[in-house]
This record gives structure tokens, sequence and C-alpha cells, in this order.
């Protein structure tokens, strides 16, 4: 638990995504190496332009940032901007970034980072698998390469939160999900709506950021990102779909897995659709410690709990 985990993350950043590397770059047990973009959430402009604003905003302009697939293998393109806001950061207004990307895109980039560092690396995927299932393609080793990889993605035992059937990261590229799922990764964690909409900030939390006075980056970031949901879709509740991966990355025991085979539906009616086949070797995410999850994303990130149950911000 003490060794710190490199970490590469590939995302697609909207709101969550963001809050999700607020968390890696926060959480002391994490050495962020790289981060690729998708499209996803947004269009993958956006979603590049959104990660070099957060990095920035955070404080980590050093942080590499390769942009990824602009689109899915065989498909077109689905953003989910009616949750994430147009531009993808649920009306956050940060300042634009003036640095530049990396030179090679986000497959390529996985592959290079992964023949540096055989054996070394955790990949964390937040988006749709389009980079993830690029870099198969051209490097078939790269499951040897890499230490483990963890999905955000996926319903297996619940309802879709985009169709019935599906999860939006999934649906967006079935191809690219049946591919990467149904690749001999030795070390690969499929972490579903089955556990992550059980982690979930609340409008407690959302209350406390806007009254306080002043906030740590991380927490700021929660204040930006957190206005579309919260105040114009007026939700009561933002599950932490991405943040949890990132933690599950680094403290795999947060959840309970089946090792299952996993069948990916790529046709209507039930495109986008993770079946339980069987056995198998995906760790599927089957519970999860909540409040455990919460409890260490709020200290992380800067909110924290005090015994009488106020929240409090930057206290350590």
């Amino acid at each position: 638990m003490n060794e710190r985990v490199a970490l590469v993350l590939d995302v697609d950043t909207g709101t969550d995504d963001a809050l999700a590397i607020a968390y890696a770059l926060s959480s002391p047990r994490i050495d962020l190496v790289a981060v690729t973009t998708v499209a996803g959430n947004v269009g993958v402009e956006k979603t590049t332009a959104n990660t070099l604003a957060v990095l920035d905003w955070l404080g980590r302009g050093d942080v590499p940032v390769h942009r990824g697939a602009s689109r899915p293998l065989v498909r077109p393109h689905r953003d989910a901007a009616y949750f994430h806001e147009e531009g993808g950061l649920g009306g956050a207004q940060l300042p634009q970034s003036t640095r530049s990307i990396g030179s090679d895109r986000g497959p390529a980039a996985l592959i290079r980072l992964a023949r540096e560092q055989p054996g070394m690396l955790t990949l964390v995927t937040l988006g749709p698998l389009t980079n993830l299932a690029i870099a198969l393609n051209v490097e078939p080793t790269l499951p040897e390469l890499l230490k483990s990889v963890v999905v955000m993605g996926g319903a297996f035992t619940v309802p879709g939160n985009t169709t019935p059937a599906a999860e939006f990261n999934i649906l967006v590229d079935p191809e690219a999900a049946e591919q990467v799922l149904g690749a001999q990764f030795p070390n690969i964690t499929a972490v579903g709506l089955d556990v992550t909409e059980r982690v979930a900030l609340t409008r407690d939390d959302w209350d406390a950021v806007n009254a306080a006075d002043s906030l740590p980056p991380s927490a700021g970031l929660l204040r930006e990102v957190g206005k579309f949901a919260f105040s114009r879709l007026g939700r009561d509740r933002f599950p932490l779909h991405d943040p949890l991966a990132v933690a599950i990355a680094c403290d795999p025991t947060l959840i309970d897995v089946h090792e299952s085979t996993i069948a990916v539906d790529t046709v209507e009616p039930e495109r986008g659709r993770t079946r339980i086949a069987g056995p198998g070797t995906v760790r599927v995410a089957a519970d999860v410690d909540a409040q455990r999850a919460l409890d260490e994303f709020r200290r992380t990130v800067g909110l924290r709990t005090s015994r009488n149950g106020e929240m409090r911000i930057g206290v350590r």
C-alpha cells in the first residue's frame, strides 16, 4: 500500500474525469505519468483542451497530454453534453492552457510508455476504449507490457445510464470494448455502474464548497465542474464514476470482484450491453466499500467531514 502507483490516465474529460485527475494528482499513492485523451463526453479537441486546462488549474502543467482518437472504431461519435454541458466541464470557466500536447498520439503514446517502462505502468481508462483497442491492434504484446488495467465502464447486473442496456463508455464504442475486454490482460478490472453509482458526492458537499471563503485547487475544481449538475440540472448527487476507478487502481481492496468472461453486444437494440458470459480473467467489480471510498476521495481532494458531521474544507 505504501508503494506509489505509476499511472497513465486515458480520459474523455468531462466533469468526473476532471475530478479523477484531481484525485490522482492529490493522492500521495499515485505518480501520474501521462494522460491520453479520446472522444467521449465531448469531442476530442474539447477533451484535450479540458485536460490541459484542468492540469494547469491544479498546478501540474508538467504532466504530458497526448491527443487520441477522434471517433470510435467503426461508427460516428456521440457525446454526453446533456450531462457534462456543451464544453464538457459542467460550466467550469477555467483558463485556457497555452501549452502544447505531446508529439505522439494517444495510442502511440500508450505503446511507447509501456515499452519504456515494461511491467511498471497501470493504465486507467475513463472514457470509450478506442485508444486502447487501437494500441492493441498495433502492439499485440501490450497486455504483457502493462502492470495492470482498470476500465471504468459497463453495467453488469444493473441497467445502463445511457440506454436501458448500456453504460455510456461502452455504448460509444462497443467494438473497442469487445476487443479490450476479450484481450488476454494478466490483470484487468472492470469498474461498472454496479459500484460507481453507489459512491457519490452530495448536495451537502456542493453547499460546503460554495460556502467556503477559500479552497484548495482540487476542491475549487469541484465548485467549477459541479455547476451544471447541481445548479442547472438540479441533481442531489454526483456519482464518482471515474474517481472510483482511479482509487481502485491504487487500492483494490475497495471492491469485491468476480473473475469473469465479458461479452459485449455490438448491434441494436442491446448495443453496448456488457454481459457476464461465465468464468474468466476479467475482474468485475461486484461490491464496493462505498463509505470508505467516498471518505478517501473527500480527504484526498480537500473536503473533510468533522466528528459532528459538518463538512470542512482543506483541513487535513
